[in-house]
């Protein structure tokens, strides 16, 4: 079984999902989030054939809580079966190559939140965080359908507050071709329960400094929405060209 997250304004993606039960955040024990865009609910069912979990939104550090119950979710889904994961963000792109309204897939990580969900737990191997058999996949299926696919490094700060210009030429030199407000705790999480993971930001707005437009969470959603249908059409092939995942 796949697990979903889906991030802000990326919730058409669950319409895609042939719906058997749905839970509520609050009825799973789960804190709601309290940002537009986030529907804070677990929708069950089949994608392409495949059992998925899709988590319809998630909480964030910067709206007060604790690494823990930002990893919440991926313990919930997990304790439902899930054997892979699959995260999804909105995310500014900090890559001129990498324009707003196409995807990037995950090929590895800055954390940069300060945190992590596992305090008090043991040591995890984040070498290839985010599974480079399951990239090949996405990599291939993207390529047949025509579909642009950028890859690289992700930056995940705290929040809430945009970065300045300033903070971007820092991520530019540290590595970073996107950067956002969620994922990595969530692949820290995910990696320690043992599960597979692959990641894709939706880059929704050049990141400050790189353009003239200010930013503004509008925008964010707008663009996710519009660029959630080829998401949809990316992750329909893969499952049903190679299976449903173990």
């Amino acid at each position: 079984m796949i697990g979903i997250v889906l991030g802000s304004g990326l919730g058409p993606l669950a319409d895609a999902v042939a719906v058997e039960r749905e839970v509520a955040f609050a009825e799973a024990g789960l804190p709601v989030s309290s940002v537009p865009g986030h529907a804070g609910k677990f929708v069950c069912g089949k994608l392409a054939g495949a059992p998925v979990v899709v988590m319809r939104g998630r909480v964030h550090l910067y709206e007060g809580h604790s690494p823990r119950s930002v990893t919440a979710g991926v313990r919930w889904m997990a304790d439902q079966g899930i054997t892979r994961l699959i995260l999804t963000n909105a995310a500014g792109t900090l890559n001129p190559d990498f324009p707003p309204g196409t995807w990037m897939m995950l090929s590895d990580h800055l954390n940069l939140t300060g945190v992590t969900p596992l305090e008090g737990a043991d040591f995890v191997d984040l070498s290839a965080a985010y599974d480079p058999a399951w990239r090949a996949e996405f990599r291939a299926a993207a390529l047949a359908s025509g579909m642009p696919l950028h890859e690289g490094v992700y930056a995940g700060l705290r929040g809430p507050q945009y970065e300045t210009p300033a903070e971007i030429r820092m991520l530019r030199a540290l590595g970073a071709d996107a950067v956002g407000m969620s994922t990595v705790l969530e692949t820290i999480q995910a990696r320690s329960l043992g599960l597979t993971v692959a990641a894709f930001s939706c880059l929704t707005n050049w990141a400050a400094g790189l353009s003239n437009t200010p930013l503004d969470h509008r925008e964010v959603l707008a663009t996710g929405n519009q660029a959630a249908q080829a998401m949809i059409g990316l992750l329909t092939k893969v499952l049903t060209t190679h299976g449903t995942p173990t």
